[in-house]
C-alpha cells in the first residue's frame, strides 16, 4: 500500500474517531523551539514544573521518544461548549466540565493506531495526550492544524482555539502537511486581557503568573499575595485570553457526550463551592480533570479568592 493511500485512510480514520482536524508532519528536531524552550526553562518562566525541564532531547526530537519514528500525525478534538456554570459563581475552565480529556482522546488515540495495526500491518507507534515529552502545539503548527497565537495557544482559522491536542508517533513514512500563515496581525485583546500580565512578548507566557498554573500546577500553601485581586473568581484553570480571542467567534459546540457537564457542577453557587466538603468533591469530580489539584488545591484557590 503507498504511502498516499495510507495517509488517506489515516485522515479518514480519524474524522470518523471524532477528530475535527488532523495534520502531518515529518519527524525532525525542532531547533527554532529547542531554543525557546531553553530560553523559557532558563529564565524560570515554568516556575515549580520541573518537569518541563526533564527529557529536553525527547521534547524537541520526538525519533528520541520513540526509535525509529518517521511521521507526526497531529489531532485537534473539539471542547467547545456555549453551558457557563452558575451565574456569580466561582469559575472552573471549561476543558473541565466534563470528563478528563486525557481519558477520552487517548482512547481514541488508541483505536486509530489499532486501525492503523490492522489495515497496514505491523507499525511502532505511540499516541500522546499530555502525557509524554512532546511539544504538541508545536507538532500541531507544523502540520497545519494551526498557528501558535500571542496567548502561546494553537489557533484553527476555522474553530479557534478550544482544542485537546493529541498525537501519534509512527514508524511510516506518510504524506506530510505544511504549517500555514500566523493570523494574529496586530491583535492584542489576549495580551490586554490577562489581568495577572502572564502573558509576555514573542507568544511566551510566565507561568508564575498565569492563573492555570496558579490554580492548579502550583503546590503552596498560599497563592502568591500580589495577585489577590487579580484572580477574577478562576478557582480551577482560566479561559480568558481564549475567551476575548477573535478567532473563537467560529467556535462550535462539540459532539462529545463525555464532555457535557453534570447538572450538580452548572448548579454551583459560590456558597456552595466554600461549603464544598471533600467527600463531595470526590463525587463530584470522579472522571474530572479538577482532581488534579486535589481538594485542598481547590480550597486553598477558594479560600484565597473569597478573602
Amino acid at each position: 500500500m503507498d504511502k498516499s493511500k495510507i495517509t488517506r485512510l489515516i485522515k479518514q480514520k480519524s474524522f470518523e474517531l471524532g477528530f475535527d482536524y488532523v495534520g502531518i508532519s515529518q519527524a525532525k528536531m525542532l531547533t527554532d523551539d529547542a531554543k525557546k524552550l531553553e530560553n523559557w526553562l532558563n529564565k524560570n518562566h515554568n516556575g515549580q514544573m520541573a518537569y518541563m525541564e526533564n527529557h529536553f532531547d525527547k521534547r524537541v526530537d520526538p525519533r528520541k521518544l520513540l526509535e525509529d519514528s518517521k511521521s507526526v500525525v497531529s489531532l485537534l478534538y473539539n471542547y467547545h461548549t456555549k453551558k457557563e456554570l452558575k451565574s456569580g459563581s466561582y469559575k472552573i475552565a471549561k476543558y473541565a466540565f466534563g470528563e478528563d480529556y486525557h481519558f477520552v482522546v487517548r482512547e481514541k488515540l488508541n483505536e486509530l493506531l489499532d486501525y492503523i495495526n490492522e489495515t497496514v500491518g505491523s507499525v511502532n507507534g505511540r499516541g500522546f495526550v499530555d502525557s509524554a515529552p512532546i511539544l504538541d502545539r508545536a507538532w500541531a503548527r507544523e502540520s497545519g492544524n494551526g498557528w501558535i497565537g500571542k496567548n502561546s495557544m494553537l489557533i484553527n482559522k476555522s474553530q479557534g482555539s478550544d482544542f485537546f491536542i493529541g498525537s501519534l508517533l509512527l514508524d511510516l513514512d506518510l504524506e506530510y502537511d505544511g504549517p500555514i500563515k500566523d493570523y494574529c496581525g496586530s491583535c492584542t485583546k489576549c495580551i490586554d486581557s490577562c489581568p495577572t500580565e502572564a502573558i509576555l512578548p514573542q507568544r511566551t507566557i510566565d507561568s508564575n503568573r498565569c492563573i492555570s498554573y496558579l490554580t492548579i500546577e502550583l503546590k503552596e500553601e498560599i497563592l502568591p499575595n500580589n495577585l489577590r485581586n487579580k484572580m477574577e473568581d478562576w478557582i480551577f484553570g482560566c479561559d480568558i485570553c481564549q475567551d476575548v480571542c477573535p478567532w473563537n467567534r467560529f467556535s462550535v459546540e462539540h459532539k462529545e457526550e463525555r464532555f457535557h457537564p453534570s447538572l450538580n457542577l452548572l448548579s454551583m453557587s459560590k456558597k456552595d463551592w466554600v461549603d464544598l466538603e471533600e467527600d463531595y468533591f470526590k463525587s463530584l469530580f470522579k472522571k474530572s480533570a479538577v482532581k488534579r489539584t486535589k481538594y485542598v488545591g481547590l480550597k486553598r484557590n477558594i479560600e484565597f479568592i473569597k478573602q
